[in-house]
């Protein structure tokens, strides 16, 4: 594993009973694992309890999650489509970071029905420049997720959905690189 690179996995969905937030995820942070480029940090919203207000004295997971996406070089966000878009714990999670997100590429999958979440991820190429992240070209996507996968969590079409995947971390490994240096050595300045 090569840990020179950090990229976090982030899962947007909090729902109660949600199924495809956690399989995609599962399914690109064992794969990301396996492809070795990267130091994987899988951050699921469900697990903390984030306050609408920054109130890390209250909400401790706050600051736990802002010091992770600190340490990521790079993101692979993981949303659903609701009504169009992508969920309010996603946008809190976004919305509550500025200079964590700064100066870092960000790669979008998203799942759901005849539409596949693509509304949400197009919803978050908006969002992501004003925290001074950019996203990358390509997307994963999984229209019908549970159609899409086994019941062993693993794509039914494995080859086709492996290769997307590689491409998309290629992609990811591109910005991460240089724009990891530049921050490095001149830090984004708002």
């Amino acid at each position: 594993m090569n840990d020179d690179l950090k990229l976090a996995v982030i899962t947007g969905s909090t729902r109660k009973g949600r199924s495809g937030g956690p399989l995609v995820s599962r399914w690109i942070v064992d794969r990301a694992k396996q492809d070795g480029r990267f130091g994987i940090d899988w951050i699921d919203l469900a697990d903390l309890n984030l306050p609408s207000d920054f109130d890390e004295e209250n909400y401790p997971h706050v600051g736990e999650l802002g010091a992770r996406l600190k340490e990521a070089d790079a993101f692979i966000v993981v949303t659903s489509e609701l009504n169009h878009s992508y969920p309010a714990s996603l946008k809190n999670a976004i919305d509550l970071y500025r200079d964590e997100w700064a100066g870092k590429p960000v790669a979008l999958a998203s799942y759901g029905g005849n539409a596949g979440g693509q509304r949400a991820a197009e919803h978050l190429r908006q969002v992501f420049p004003e925290v001074a992240a950019l996203t990358v070209r390509d997307t994963l996507t999984f229209v019908n997720y549970w159609e899409k996968f086994d019941e062993q969590g693993q794509p039914v079409d494995a080859e086709g959905t492996a290769g997307a995947l590689t491409r998309l971390l290629d992609q990811v490994e591109w910005w991460a690189r240089p724009l990891k240096q530049n921050r490095t050595v001149d830090p984004y300045r708002w």
